[in-house]
């Protein structure tokens, strides 16, 4: 069994959609995917069987107001607009709906991570928890604290997966994949510096102590995993695909330019996999 994982990294993740666009131009298959935030809404689109869709998304859809901005904040408490990404545009009746019925039918099996708000714990969402136009789960994996509102599912609030498992490849492995690709959206030789998460874990801390401790702790738990992936690439059992620049992007920075380079970086960059596998 192949796996692979999708990381995530907000608009970085455009290095993915590209990643993922190629393996469905070229017959590459995957038979369990984990994705985390922004990895979530690719490996959705992967399964769905659905090249270029992500792609429109980080190019097209992401400079309209609806889709992000401060005039979404204000409105509604959310400075990304969850509901008209996965609603109005991803909806059976959308502009750009998913394929539910093609992802419902795949033998492709998937895990999205979210974290836990009273916990601060990883939850691994399945496919059997998406519905046809109910995608909260994606919306969950991908819930910035601080500019979002904990996403809520059954009573149950939800932020962003990499914030309790940034690197989920164990997962994959515990599946009984013998070899994952792990999709990054920065350069391997990046490590997470602690000191960048201390205001968003102060800010956190009042309402969500447990999630602000795993801020905390991100940092150690990133660097550690990406060390045990480059022992399992050593090995044969893992394959890093990660940007050589990401051209100055940041999580939510709307630069088409550079978004077109990182999508192209990732077509490039998947044709290692054909030898991996």
């Amino acid at each position: 069994m192949i796996g692979v994982v999708d990381v995530g990294g907000g608009l970085r993740d455009v290095y993915g959609a590209g990643v993922f666009d190629f393996c469905m131009g070229n017959a590459i298959n995957f038979d369990f995917c984990v994705g985390v935030s922004a990895g979530a809404a690719n490996i959705i689109s992967y399964i769905a069987n659905q090249p270029g869709r992500n792609y429109r998304f980080y190019t097209e859809y992401t400079f309209r107001d609806e889709y992000m901005g401060a005039r979404n904040l204000i409105k509604n408490g959310s400075f990304i607009g969850y509901d008209y990404i996965y609603g109005t545009l991803s909806n059976s009746d959308g502009e750009d709906p998913i394929d539910y019925d093609t992802f419902a039918k795949s033998d492709k099996r998937a895990l999205f991570v979210a974290t836990e708000v009273e916990t601060g714990a990883p939850i691994y969402f399945t496919n059997d928890d998406i519905s046809q136009d109910n995608y909260r789960v994606i919306m969950a994996s991908g819930c910035l604290p601080l500019i979002e509102r904990p996403c809520d599912i059954d009573g149950n609030g939800y932020y962003d997966g990499g914030i309790s498992d940034p690197i989920p490849f164990k997962k994959a492995f515990d599946a009984g994949c013998d070899k994952v690709v792990v999709i990054l959206t920065r350069p391997r030789d990046y490590y997470r510096d602690s000191k960048d998460d201390e205001i968003s874990a102060k800010l956190l801390e009042r309402h969500y102590p447990e999630v602000a401790k795993r801020v905390m702790r991100r940092a150690d738990l990133y660097n550690f995993q990406m060390d045990q992936v480059k022992e399992l690439e050593k090995d044969g059992k893992a394959l890093i695909l990660a940007p050589k620049d990401i051209e100055g992007m940041t999580t939510l920075k709307r630069d088409r330019d550079a978004m077109e380079k990182l999508y192209s970086y990732g077509v490039s960059d998947a044709e290692k996999i054909r030898d991996f596998i």
